[in-house]
This record gives C-alpha cells, structure tokens and sequence, in this order.
C-alpha cells in the first residue's frame, strides 16, 4: 500500500476496506481499557433508535467492537460522569462532551430559524417555566416536567415538550441520559463542564473540526461520505476539507470519486484480528448504504419500516460482519432464553461458521441459552449452520 501523503494517493480497494475496519474499530485488538468511552470517542457519534431486538442499537455497537460487555455498563459509561450528551449529528447520537463546541453552528442555525415544526403558543413564557424548573430540581424527563403530550398521537407534543426540545436545539438544555428511554434534560451549564461550555468557534472552524472528525472517524472517504457522518452539505464540506488535516487520496473501484484519508490512517498498516460480530443496521460501518456497497460490494436496507409481505431480509437485519466482510444477515428475535434467527442469509458456505460463532456469542450477551434457526435462504446451508451450532 502506498502510505506517503500526495496530492493523488493511490489505495487499492481492499487498502480502503481495510483502512475503514481499522479507523471504526473492527480491525485490530480492541482498546478494553478505553472501554465504552474510548469506542465513543473514536467514533465520534453512536446513533440512537428506538428499536429494540437483541439489544438497542447504541448498546450493539460497543458490543461489536468490544465483545460482551455488559448492558448496565454500556448505559453507565455513556452517562455517568459528564462524558457525553445527545444531540443531532448522522441523526440523533450519544456524542463525546468535548465535541459540544464543533456544534455551536448547528445551534446557531436552530435559533435563526427561530422555531421548530411546532410552534409554541408563549414561546418566551413556556421555556422560562422549563429553566426554572430544571435550575430548581436537576434534571428531569418532559413528563415529570408537566407532560409530553396532549393526549393526541405521538407528534402532538405538549408546550412544555415543545419549550425543551427547543432550548435543546439551541443549547440552554443538554440530554444527559436516556432513562425509560425518555430524554432526561438539565441545563447546560451544570451538564457541559467550563471549559467546552461556550459558542466561540465561528461556522466554519466548526465544520472543519467536524469533517476532521469524520475523516479520522471513517479512515478513507469521499465528500458524501464526510457529509453524512454529521449530516452536512456537501458544499460545507467543500469549503473546509482543504484546511482539514485530511490528505487527498484515489480509490480504485471508486468510480473516480475525488477521495480524502486521514493521514495517520495512511501511515498505518491496517493490520490485526478482524472482529467477528453481528452489526446494528445503524452501525457508523454500515449506516451509509451507499458507502456500504462500496466498499464490502454488499446491498442492505433496514427494512423495520417496510410492509411485512415486501420485506426481502426481515425486521431488523442485521449484518454479519467475519474477516473483514459482510456474509450475510440475520433477522434476530428473542422468546424467553432462545435467541431466534427468523430469517438467514449466508454468502456461501464460509459464511456457516462465523454466522454460528457470532449467533452463540450473541445468545450469550443478551442472556439467551440456545438459538433456534426458522429459515435459510440457502436450504443447502441450514443442516451445516446447524451442525455448527452444537460443535
């Protein structure tokens, strides 16, 4: 691999696979005394979701990198301590608390724009009511602050809810934990310690942070891809990536698509064991599809939100990542200590093995004691996949 800095880098297409794995965590052994921290802080943002399987996908992800660490711990490290915050990055993430200055742009932005899509009936009434209450009883949920809701579908949110996710766009507020999976709020000033505590990057240091970040966070990367990572422009990317520390580079079988590396990333072999692991579908890895299919040449959507009868690989596929490929997927579910496989797809029979290695070590994490495999895309796959399991 050519690892010398030049205006046209050359990386072969397994050079960005493997720089990729490496840069996300999957490639080499894992920092276990960094722990669930370190893993945070060396992606930069581990998205949130609802959905809950095997485990929620913001636990699935230190457990992909890690191994089975337990859940409690997870929670603990994300929270305790003034670690880390939630806010709006690929989309709603637990972020490090030192990046809260690179989204001073983004506040800014949220309070230009001076309302969300729902629009409070005494703005200035209502979020003084919610400072209040939160600077005389700590941090609270938006129920235990009056309420969530109305009483209507989900989105008829209440005036209280609508004041806080407003002072939580524009930085009065911080989410500092999920608990019931409800955001817990408290004032930024008790929750960002002093020294990060403040708006003073101007919009372009900001992005430029953020696109460095992004670019340590991915290893190789083209323009859509930096953009995606925070939810960027593509021309906020343009008007920084220069200045950004990250080196321009060529991928062969990237269509041409101008390229950049983070430089330490290049002087680095990607060397080491590969994680074998079942992937959250929001897994920073694999949560651009585009990225995704070009670099592991492996088509995934998440199909939770797609009509029952038209879904190809299930609810909530998840990939199966062994050696530094994707081989296939697994539609996981629990009933009571059985972790079921509902739906299996392998890309060949090397595939059998490391999906029934990553099956079993999953059972165990969550606490289940045996796997039951429904169906196989591959029939001439399930009787080996099943021996595997028991050998």
């Amino acid at each position: 691999m050519t690892t010398l800095p030049g205006p046209a880098t050359e990386l072969s297409a397994d050079d960005a696979r493997r720089i990729a794995l490496r840069a996300q965590g999957l490639l080499g052994a894992p920092d276990r005394r960094a722990g669930v921290r370190g893993v945070l802080r060396h992606l930069g943002a581990v998205q949130l979701d609802t959905i809950s399987v095997l485990a929620r996908s913001h636990e699935l992800i230190p457990y992909a990198r890690l191994g089975p660490v337990g859940r409690k711990a997870v929670e603990s490290a994300y929270w305790t301590g003034n670690h880390a915050f939630e806010y709006w990055s690929h989309a709603a993430c637990v972020l490090p608390i030192e990046e809260w200055p690179h989204f001073a742009f983004r506040r800014r932005a949220r309070r230009a724009r001076g309302h969300r899509w729902h629009v409070m009936e005494d703005a200035d009434r209502s979020c003084a009511a919610v400072l209040d209450r939160l600077k005389a009883d700590g941090p609270l949920t938006s129920t235990e602050l009056g309420g969530a809701k109305n009483g209507g579908p989900w989105w008829d949110w209440s005036e209280t809810k609508i004041a806080v996710e407003w002072l939580l766009d524009t930085g009065d507020v911080v989410c500092t934990e999920r608990r019931g999976w409800k955001r817990v709020y408290d004032l930024a000033e008790r929750a960002v310690p002093d020294d990060l505590l403040h708006d003073d990057l101007d919009d372009a240091e900001c992005l430029r942070q953020l696109v460095r970040l992004a670019g340590q966070s991915l290893g190789v990367a083209t323009r859509a891809d930096l953009a995606d990572y925070h939810r960027l422009k593509n021309e906020q990317v343009d008007a920084v990536v220069a200045d950004s520390g990250l080196v321009p580079v060529s991928v062969a079988g990237w269509g041409g698509k101008p390229a950049w590396a983070d430089p330490e990333a290049l002087a680095t072999e990607p060397r080491g064991r590969h994680r074998r692991t079942l992937l959250s579908p929001f897994d920073s890895l694999i949560w651009d599809r585009a990225r995704t299919a070009r670099i592991f040449g492996f088509t995934h959507r998440l199909e939770a939100y797609v009509p029952k009868p038209k879904r190809v690989h299930g609810y909530f596929a998840m990939p199966l990542l062994a050696g530094g490929r994707l081989m296939g997927r697994v539609d996981p579910a629990r009933e009571g200590t059985t972790l079921v496989a509902r739906q299996l797809s392998l890309n060949g029979s090397a595939a059998v093995r490391p999906m029934a290695q990553a099956l079993l070590e999953a059972a165990e994490w969550v606490g289940c004691d045996s796997v039951r495999i429904e169906r196989v895309d591959r029939p001439e796959l399930a009787a080996p996949l099943a021996d595997a399991l028991t050998t």
